[in-house]
């Protein structure tokens, strides 16, 4: 989903067997692509979707779940970004593709990616939620750029090290605090040469 367009109203008896609690998700995605996830709250979205005010509590106990639900979704399509750019052709290396593509989404649809690490969700979620799991089997898909399987602890803490850093990137270029003024170094800059690190590091591994 790249279009925040509104979400389009139904009759409110349209929604049957969950398809709400779907609606209210995507739209809640919209909502957030939009605006973060401060813009998303449970009679907004009963206006939009033209459900009653009440009806949002019959699939989600607060708008914490809500969020998380929401949450899960951004990530899917962030992984789904992530998958495309590994498996397009291009000159670089599948982990300079994976770590351009990461930041593209976490520059161009910061919305959503607010909403992704807002409020601390990933903390609050109970162990073997969906949320959880979600950003785990992400982090746990892209673990085959980062080494062989049998050197899974080194591989995991490689990964981990890059994964701070372009998180690190991101919240710099959304704070505008890059590129700096004092020197023209972009996010971009910093995301290749942490990928040359990246990439010493697992070769070094190696031998």
């Amino acid at each position: 989903m790249s279009d925040a367009a509104a979400p389009s109203r139904k009759p409110r008896d349209a929604y049957h067997h969950g398809g709400l609690r779907d609606a209210l998700v995507d739209a809640a995605i919209q909502a957030a692509e939009a605006g973060g996830p401060e813009a998303v709250s449970f009679s907004a979205l009963a206006r939009a979707l033209g459900v009653t005010q009440a009806a949002p509590y019959r699939h989600f106990a607060d708008r914490d779940e809500l969020l998380a639900a929401a949450a899960t979704g951004a990530f899917r399509l962030m992984q789904a970004e992530l998958r495309r750019a590994v498996a397009r052709p291009s000159r670089r290396t599948p982990l300079a593709r994976l770590a351009r593509a990461y930041l593209a989404f976490g520059t161009s649809r910061v919305g959503l990616y607010r909403l992704m690490y807002a409020g601390r969700l990933i903390e609050r979620a109970p162990v073997g939620s969906e949320l959880q799991r979600t950003v785990e089997d992400g982090f746990l898909e892209t673990l085959d750029l980062f080494g062989p399987p049998e050197a899974d602890a080194a591989r995991q803490r490689i990964a981990l090290k890059l994964w701070a850093s372009i998180h690190g990137v991101v919240m710099l270029a959304d704070q505008g605090m890059l590129p700096l003024k004092v020197r023209k170094l972009t996010a971009d800059d910093l995301v290749d040469e942490f990928v040359r690190d990246t990439e010493a590091l697992i070769a070094a591994a190696r031998r």
